[in-house]
């Protein structure tokens, strides 16, 4: 089966880019920084940086790491989206300015290579609590050029779902909220919840599910403002509120899509992103670039990022009980039955039987299979039927885990290279035994990031 080609975003927000020089442009004058607010009664600071620091040092490596070159080791080209620019950690891009700010600055060497930044937090658990609420928030200005001279700038402060990290496949069904992105030096915000399959599927991929607002007052690219996404699971239907400047502009609610879908971009934590991009998929759609009109050396700017965390009153989301048992471990059980996953999609099965099989397993995928029956008589066997067109030396194993995807293991296999995709094998395990009704899970988990196994069918015996 001709796998590794999945469907890519043509919008996947931003990358962060790298060298520079050539005609750094007028700056922005430094404002005094304003600190990090206080959080609300109710609710907690879980993270926060106010980029204090001397001028041209680099950002906090303990809370932040650079992403550097043109994608992810293994991921797709030029991060999934056409950017052009080259991501650098360095200070030419990346830098404090000693008035308690952070600058990305795309720049543009003599032969016309484009180089910019890109950071991403460390941490990859940033989700609201059952019945709490999360509220990320960055005050930041664009840069500031407009016209002609910003065509194919794309500065972006946004989220992706942990289980993209190590992945760099799985988008957009593990979640992105794009809390503020801007093209060409428009003066405008577009805010976006990415979800679902691509192309199409409930989010409407590769578009997402959008909303924009014009700056008040002063300008995007003439001053600071504040952009926030709310994610609340205190209501029902839940809601992913995205504010500009404290005022709610565009909702995305639960109910909007499937449950699956909600859930395989939710029931997870995010990590947040800063950069700058040039040229790509959202610039082309208004009027490409960069050129030869471009000018470098407009920093994002941002005065500072942080997270608060509400408790909430009760948990609102979904029971994790596992309901009675409605699948029988000891039958076959399809693959592409599961409940929910994460980082997999369904493909039309060569194997005896025909049907479809899961693909694209790679380290950190998973998929759900609600209320398997074990019964009384503890089950201490696993087998599945498995294919594998990975290369020599990309390996890994596949797990089960009970009613958690975050549970030890009570059995694993590991496959490697079967001869191709569609080359099926049946591969036993032994299991720690287990009895009653359990939600199963099958995890992937291997050292490297490419895909590594199918799965058509698994089952459990005595």
């Amino acid at each position: 089966m001709p796998q590794r080609s999945r469907p890519l975003r043509a919008a996947l927000v931003a990358a962060v880019a790298v060298l520079g020089l050539a005609g750094a442009a007028t700056a922005v004058p430094a404002p005094a920084g304003a600190s990090v607010p206080p959080p609300p009664s109710g609710w907690t600071t879980v993270f926060a940086d106010d980029f204090d620091g001397p001028a041209g040092a680099g950002v906090n490596t303990a809370d932040w790491q650079y992403t550097t070159g043109t994608s992810y080791p293994g991921g797709p080209a030029a991060f999934g989206t056409g950017e052009v620019e080259t991501m650098t950690s360095s200070t030419s891009n990346v830098a404090l300015d000693g008035a308690g700010n952070l600058r990305i600055t795309p720049r543009r060497d003599s032969a016309g290579n484009w180089t910019s930044g890109r950071v991403e937090t460390r941490r990859t658990d940033f989700q609201p609590p059952a019945g709490g609420k999360l509220r990320v928030e960055a005050r930041l200005q664009m840069p500031n050029v407009t016209g002609a001279a910003a065509k194919g700038y794309w500065p972006a402060f946004w989220m992706l779902g942990a289980p993209f990290r190590g992945n760099w496949w799985n988008w957009p069904g593990i979640g992105e909220l794009d809390v503020m992105e801007n093209v060409q030096g428009i003066d405008n915000e577009w805010a976006t919840m990415h979800c679902g399959t691509s192309p199409g599927g409930p989010c409407n991929e590769t578009t997402g599910i959008g909303g924009q607002q014009v700056c008040p007052g002063t300008s995007c690219q003439a001053g600071f403002h504040t952009y926030a996404v709310e994610w609340d699971r205190s209501v029902s239907p839940q809601q992913i509120r995205f504010q500009l400047d404290g005022v709610t502009f565009h909702t995305v609610s639960q109910n909007q899509m499937d449950a699956a879908t909600w859930a395989n971009a939710t029931d997870h934590g995010y990590f947040l992103i800063l950069n700058v991009a040039m040229g790509g998929g959202f610039p082309g759609a208004f009027g490409g670039g960069p050129d030869g009109g471009t000018e470098p050396g407009h920093p994002l700017v941002v005065d500072y990022v942080t997270v608060q965390q509400s408790a909430g009153s009760g948990p609102t989301d979904p029971p994790t009980t596992p309901p009675s048992g409605h699948r029988d471990a000891y039958g076959t059980i399809q693959a592409e039955s599961y409940d929910r996953q994460s980082g997999l999609a369904t493909e039309a099965c060569a194997d005896t039987g025909g049907g479809q099989d899961v693909g694209w397993a790679a380290n950190g995928d998973w998929a759900l299979y609600r209320g398997v029956d074990f019964g009384a008589n503890a089950a201490r066997q696993f087998s599945a039927r498995v294919a594998s067109g990975a290369a020599d030396g990309v390996s890994g194993l596949v797990e089960v885990r009970l009613d958690n995807p975050g549970s030890a293991p009570v059995g694993s296999f590991a496959i490697a290279g079967t001869g191709g995709w569609q080359s099926w094998r049946t591969v036993p395990a032994n299991i720690a035994p287990v009895t009653g009704t359990h939600d199963v899970y099958l995890t992937f988990t291997s050292g490297q990031g490419a895909d590594f196994v199918n799965v058509n069918w698994f089952g459990f015996g005595h």
